[in-house]
């Protein structure tokens, strides 16, 4: 199916998810900032709230009303035929996003979401990229704080380097922004099922393609000083580095041999390490049921901070590449991460997909491979910096 057949759709951009906490944010989003013309929807179970909603954001953005249910898999199908592009926010997606992606997949209706599960999209990638290859639907996962920053932020610095020689990218975060409720949820579900993570990760390996004469890592290292920014560095086992290998893997300007890490980065060694052993921690406890539903209860998906908590919340990523002698350091920084910054992501990536003119890609893609340069131009202009902080 080619993106011309899907033109005559009832919506370019249908936001699944729009009534809860990130989902009201991104439809604020795209009220304030869809262009004039923009057929869009928002979308969820409750029809009252979705009304409400629409009531409250109405002054100046046209935009339809649209009643479904995660849980019903007809709903999904009847969603995914009416959008050229679906942003959902609907999540842990491992419960509920699977009907939506292989409904997305079978429409050739292009998708994008704010997962940080590995398992998911390991599972989505074996069960459904073949199908959207086949109907030429993009599906992009991990299209807010993860994975956006850390996959166009190294796409950007390698851009910065010498072409047809290896490539290495480091980057370290920063941030002052607490935790959403719903990637919390989604990280203890992911730290209690170990094993399916690793199964799902190694049937991936044996569906995807090689690509001979070529090479790319993402490894998890020690904790490190890291003289090159002044700070320790404690790795990060989040998804984020597998997004950016897999960007590295699909384009050939990240160079034969590429290796990426991925950290946090801290002021002191008792942080580093106080850090280090709380991640296991919480890792351990999540394997226990009770603990699980304590911790789950301490944030709960949905909640989040007041405006005036996040306007005051940042992030920064700084990333250091080398490569063809050639060493250069950038920078990604924002506001709040965990929540106006992610809805904005969210809302761009849809927008990008809607309305640039992008590489032909098809199947399960990343940021970087679907949407690359004219995403870091539309997140600019959003108030997102991406720039060269020294080069040597």
């Amino acid at each position: 199916m080619s993106r011309r057949d899907r033109a005559d759709r009832a919506y370019d951009i249908v936001l699944f998810g729009a009534t809860g906490f990130v989902g009201e944010l991104t439809a604020e989003y795209l009220a304030t900032h869809a262009p004039e013309g923009l057929r869009w929807a928002i979308a969820g179970r409750d029809a009252g709230k979705l009304e409400r909603l629409r009531e409250r954001l109405s002054g100046g953005a046209t935009f339809g009303v649209l009643r479904a249910d995660a849980g019903d898999p007809a709903s999904m199908r009847e969603l995914a035929g009416q959008a050229r592009v679906v942003a959902t926010t609907v999540g842990p997606y491992l419960t509920y996003g699977e009907d939506l992606v292989a409904a997305c997949a079978d429409a050739g209706t292009d998708y994008v979401d704010l997962t940080g599960e590995p398992e998911f999209v390991d599972l989505m990638y074996v069960r459904h990229d073949a199908r959207a290859r086949e109907t030429g639907a993009r599906l992009v996962h991990a299209c807010g704080f993860d994975s956006v920053p850390h996959d166009l932020g190294a796409y950007f610095t390698v851009a910065q380097l010498p072409e047809g020689v290896p490539i290495t990218v480091d980057g370290f975060v920063r941030s002052d922004a607490m935790l959403s409720g719903g990637t919390f949820a989604s990280a203890l579900n992911q730290f209690s099922r170990g094993r399916q993570l690793l199964t799902a990760a190694r049937d991936r390996r044996r569906h995807e393609p090689r690509t001979p004469g070529r090479r790319a890592h993402a490894p998890l290292s020690a904790p490190r000083f890291a003289k090159e920014i002044g700070a320790w560095a404690v790795p990060l086992p989040t998804i984020d580095g597998r997004v950016v290998e897999r960007s590295a893997r699909a384009l050939r300007r990240y160079g034969p041999d590429f290796r990426y890490r991925h950290y946090a980065a801290v002021r002191s060694l008792p942080f580093a390490v106080g850090g280090t052993a709380a991640v296991g921690a919480v890792v351990a406890a999540a394997q226990l049921p009770s603990a699980r539903r304590w911790m789950s209860e301490r944030i709960k998906p949905g909640e989040g901070p007041s405006a005036e908590k996040r306007a005051k919340s940042w992030f920064s990523v700084r990333f250091v590449g080398e490569g063809g002698g050639r060493r250069v350091f950038t920078e990604v920084s924002g506001g709040d991460p965990g929540y106006d910054e992610t809805a904005k992501m969210l809302a761009e990536s849809a927008l990008s997909l809607a309305l640039d003119a992008l590489p032909d890609t098809a199947g399960q893609v990343t940021t970087a491979v679907a949407m690359g340069d004219a995403l870091i131009g539309r997140l600019r202009r959003a108030g997102i910096t991406f720039r060269v902080a020294a080069s040597q």
